[in-house]
């Protein structure tokens, strides 16, 4: 049976560090902790995405095949009001971006790496 439109939506992010990835996104992204059997698991959730940072010692990261160890073009994408204020903070907190800001006749984008290099893109729609 698949989840039903009221619940969570789940998306794995393989990382090397859990404790750094929760930190990442709580402290950065607005997410809160949900559960944290660190240090193989831990899962996060803003709105409707629950986010599972899997560590080397979890069964997700032991289920994905030896071939698939690089970040994908897959990612996150998380809505904001504002993209320059965004990446402001986001600098000043010592974050950097891969590439500039991309847009396009549905808005703007850039995109963030966490920890372990798993990619968010920050999407403001176009007014």
């Amino acid at each position: 049976m698949t989840t039903t439109p009221d619940e969570l939506a789940g998306v794995r992010y393989i990382v090397d560090d859990v404790a750094a990835a929760v930190h990442f996104y709580t402290t950065h992204l607005g997410f809160t902790l949900r559960t944290n059997p660190a240090p193989a698991f831990a899962d996060v959730v803003r709105g409707p995405l629950r986010l599972l940072l899997s560590g080397p010692a979890s069964s997700g990261a032991r289920a994905t095949p030896d071939d698939s160890t690089a970040p994908g073009r897959n990612r996150i994408h998380l809505i904001v009001k504002d993209l320059d204020a965004e990446i402001d903070r986001l600098r000043t907190a010592g974050l950097s971006f891969r590439g500039d800001v991309v847009a396009g006749p549905g808005g703007r984008q850039i995109l963030l790496t966490d920890p372990a290099g798993n990619l968010i893109e920050l999407f403001e729609p176009a007014r």
